[in-house]
Formats: C-alpha cells, structure tokens, sequence
C-alpha cells in the first residue's frame, strides 16, 4: 500500500455562528500550520463537507435552526463523510450536553473560551488517530476481504465471502473449482515464494495474481487473491470515456463502491485531489454524482 501524503497541510472545518470565534480560530489554526473552511450554520457546514472533505470539524454545539449535534449526527450518516473526526466547541458546562456530544459521534470537546495551545494539542492527537484508523480501516478492506487460507496441497481450508466471490467469476466452471484450483496453487507454493510474492493463478475465464503473505501455521498458508484485470478495465475506461489514466484509475475504484477517503490511500493521493478527479469525471460523463458515474463505469465494464 502506497503511504498516506503528509506534505498537504491539514484542513479543517470550523461550524460557529459568531464570527469573531470564527476569525479568531481562523488565525489559531493558520499559526499552528492549518487550513481553516469556516461555516456560519449546521446547513452550510455540511454544504462544504460534502465538496471539500476536511479533515476535521470544529463544531459549536448550540447554534440556532440545526444544532451541533443534529450536524454531526448526519455527517455520521453519511458513508463518505463518517470518518471525519469531529470536536465539540461548547459553553455548556452539564454532563449531559457533553455526553450528548460523545453519543452522536464527537470524539472530544472543549469549554468556551477556547485556549489555543490545548485545542491545537488535542487536534493534533486525533488527527494522528484518524489516520491511523483510515489506514487499517482500508488496509483490511482491500487485503482482509480477499484472504484466504490453503494446507500443503493446495485445498482452501477458509476463505472471506468476496474470496468465492472473485474465484466463481473468474473460473466460470464448478468441475475446475473442485479439482484444478488446488493443483494450482499447490504449483505456485512448490515455487518456496517469499511473503510478498506472489503466482498468476491460470482459471479458465481470466486469471488471477495471488500473493503469499507468510504461513499462520505449519500446515497453513495464507494467501491473498487480486484481480489480474484491473489494468485492463482502466485502460477500457479510458478510452472508451474520453479519460485521463488518473480520472479511469478513479473511476473504477469509484465502480467498485470506494469513497474517496479510500480511493485516496489506494492511490496514495488525498481525498481532495481524488474530489477533484471526480469533478472531472462528472462533467465529462454528464453525470450528477458519484452513483451515476458508477453506474454508468459498470455498463461499459460489463460489455
């Protein structure tokens, strides 16, 4: 997996209808080496969410319309905005409004008035941690679900779901998933590959790479299965839809159900410059959103 861009400064969201807390933190964060988006209303904030995907909030729990809470109860609700770590700002001292906080998603809150050394401090923790967690979140969602585990012969002893789903689609032929898939992989491991390695799996409809991630037992290995067709299905892409090689790249990840916070560690780009690809790809498809360039990818993928 290519490594998360540390080079782009941070961006940040602040939710506060007083503008004098708005400028002031505006100035906080620009001193401590970050980009601050400001909104005035929960509307508003969500507004920019949706199209600029900070990385985090500041997020004033009582403001009047749609509160604090309202606001990151539906960022919670949304697949492509639910990983945006959000701080409370609040005046109110009860626990309740604190807990309340905590309940609809925050991860941390601070007390008005604000002091700038402790907010930046703590920002800076849950940034860290929210990559961290970005990380693993998609390392097991692009690794962990196409797992498998073989015995010295070959004969799959478990696999994820997703696993069959990918050996059915590219074999096409029961016979050879009951007899040639063991005496395949039981070649490739009679080719000693080291952890990380990895063999073309030769299946009758297209073939498949897997690589070795290292044995969990002595008698069990543990394999990864990848899909030998993605370059191909971009190249396709792009060609067929008048695409940059980045915009395709975007495009299938975009088919294959991926936010853009995803795309972007798949690609090692921020979700940003993935946002903006997708902009791209918007226009030149005459679609609307990311639903409609998907499905319109599939069409073109499935013929």
């Amino acid at each position: 997996m290519k490594p998360i861009p540390t080079n782009e400064r941070d961006v940040v969201l602040v939710v506060d209808d007083s503008p004098e807390t708005l400028s002031m933190l505006n100035a906080t964060l620009d001193q401590a080496g970050m980009t601050s988006l400001v909104a005035l209303d929960g509307h508003q904030a969500l507004s920019i969410a949706r199209r600029m995907l900070p990385d985090m909030l500041l997020l004033d729990a009582c403001m009047p319309d749609m509160d604090g809470f309202e606001v990151c109860r539906q960022l919670k609700g949304d697949p492509e905005l639910k990983s945006i770590p959000v701080i409370f700002m609040t005046g109110l001292g009860d626990t309740e409004s604190v807990v309340k906080g905590f309940e609809v998603g925050g991860i941390d809150y601070v007390t008005k008035p604000i002091k700038s050394s402790e907010l930046i401090a703590r920002m800076r923790v849950h940034l860290a941690n929210s990559r961290l967690t970005l990380s693993a979140q998609t390392a097991l969602d692009i690794a962990g679900q196409f797992v498998f585990a073989v015995n010295a012969t070959g004969t799959i002893q478990w696999a994820t779901p997703q696993v069959h789903q990918l050996l059915e689609t590219a074999c096409g032929d029961s016979d050879w998933l009951e007899t040639g898939l063991a005496a395949c992989i039981r070649n490739g491991l009679q080719q000693s590959p080291l952890d990380g390695s990895g063999f073309i799996l030769k299946a009758p409809q297209h073939n498949l790479r897997v690589m070795y991630l290292g044995a969990s037992t002595p008698q069990e290995h543990l394999l990864r299965l990848l899909d030998n067709n993605t370059e191909k299905e971009t190249t396709s892409l792009q060609s067929r839809l008048q695409l940059t090689a980045r915009e395709a790249e975007v495009l299938l990840w975009m088919a294959r159900g991926k936010t853009n916070r995803e795309i972007g560690i798949i690609l090692g780009t921020s979700p940003r410059t993935v946002n903006k690809h997708s902009e791209k790809i918007y226009k030149k498809l005459d679609v609307d959103n990311r639903t409609a360039a998907a499905a319109k990818a599939l069409q073109f993928l499935e013929h």
